[in-house]
């Protein structure tokens, strides 16, 4: 949930023997996590490596650069471009050292050099001073109003919960739900208590509709201004397998798994398989099954229709996930959805 709402993601990582190995092996916490963080929509991941005060880590370099190692092929593989969009830190939580302050140069004397010379992405010392430095780009406020809803509840009318991710929403506004393309007027726009004459992208608010029923509005619709976005059952898409179930230890037509997108979550198929691509570049056409680590371009089928747009168009309703069983079996990018039926 809070994924979802976010521009930047903190993975932290602890460096202590044994835990970052614990977190990292297939099934860890933080694959999990940097790969719902990409699908998510979060444009920058800090990650800290956490405890380098721990006596079996004692500030050391080498420890810091193995876990890094280790951390950036991964993060490469998750769709992360790793020189513009991942940053990498050392700190202590426990006493604080780089998250408000600099480490002192007696405890840790390779640091400064390191984020003076810009190395690891980071040329600032500490966490405040590096989220506070970091640009976000990509939001267009007049751009047709799109709020994936998080969640709604009701108080004297309904009122959605959500991001606004592109476009501008003002009270006194019509605006048209989607998939079900009911049309309502926005009685008011609050950023938790405090009303707004406007709301911009990167903004998290609450929308009151006037007329709308708590059925009307549910999680994973998407409020819009006209042009609505599309709401669609079939796409054609491409995916990274990532993992796979025990009993499926291939991806064929007919695998099934449920499909997470900004905020909507449905049942869906693969129906075909049209290419794959595996890690050495070799496309193979017309593939009958897809393994762990491959690319392939495939088209799904889902039980309802879902809002979404092509990721060209609007990367964030263009991004999702397929999960089975507890584990991220796929990410992928919507790359065409069917022609509009005039």
């Amino acid at each position: 949930m809070g994924a979802s709402q976010a521009d930047v993601g903190v993975l932290v990582i602890s460096a202590r023997k044994g835990e970052f190995e614990a977190g990292f092996d297939k099934g860890g916490q933080t694959r999990e996590h940097a790969l719902l963080a990409k699908t998510l929509g979060v444009t920058y991941l800090v990650v800290v490596i956490n405890k380098m005060d721990e006596p079996t880590v004692k500030w050391s370099k080498d420890r810091y650069d193995e876990c890094i190692g280790k951390l950036r092929p991964f993060l490469k593989g998750c769709g992360f471009k790793i020189k513009k969009e991942v940053k990498f830190m050392p700190i202590s939580g426990l006493n604080g050292a780089n998250v408000k302050d600099e480490v002192a140069e007696s405890e840790c004397g390779w640091w400064k050099k390191m984020w003076q010379a810009g190395d690891n992405n980071t040329d600032k010392p500490t966490l405040m001073s590096l989220l506070d430095s970091l640009d976000m780009k990509g939001r267009v406020a007049d751009a047709p109003v799109r709020i994936p809803v998080l969640d709604r509840y009701t108080d004297r009318g309904t009122i959605a919960m959500g991001k606004v991710e592109s476009g501008t929403i003002r009270p006194g506004m019509k605006v048209t739900v989607m998939p079900t393309r009911q049309k309502f007027k926005v009685d008011g726009v609050w950023s938790e208590e405090t009303p707004l004459a406007s709301a911009r992208p990167g903004e998290n608010v609450l929308v009151k509709l006037s007329g709308a029923s708590m059925e009307e509005i549910q999680k994973g619709f998407v409020i819009c201004t006209e042009p609505a976005c599309r709401s669609v059952d079939k796409l054609i898409c491409q995916i990274m397998v990532m993992d796979l179930p025990d009993q499926a230890r291939i991806l064929t037509a007919g695998f099934t798994a449920n499909f997470h997108a900004h905020c909507a979550e449905e049942e869906a198929t693969v129906t075909k398989i049209f290419e794959t691509t595996d890690r050495k570049g070799k496309v193979t056409k017309g593939a009958r099954f897809a393994n762990i680590g491959q690319t392939v371009i495939c088209m799904i089928e889902l039980a309802r229709t879902v809002p979404l747009e092509a990721f060209d168009d609007y990367p964030f309703l263009g991004r999702f996930t397929l999960r089975t069983e507890g584990k991220t079996c796929a990410i992928g990018v919507i790359k065409k959805l069917p022609p509009k039926k005039e």
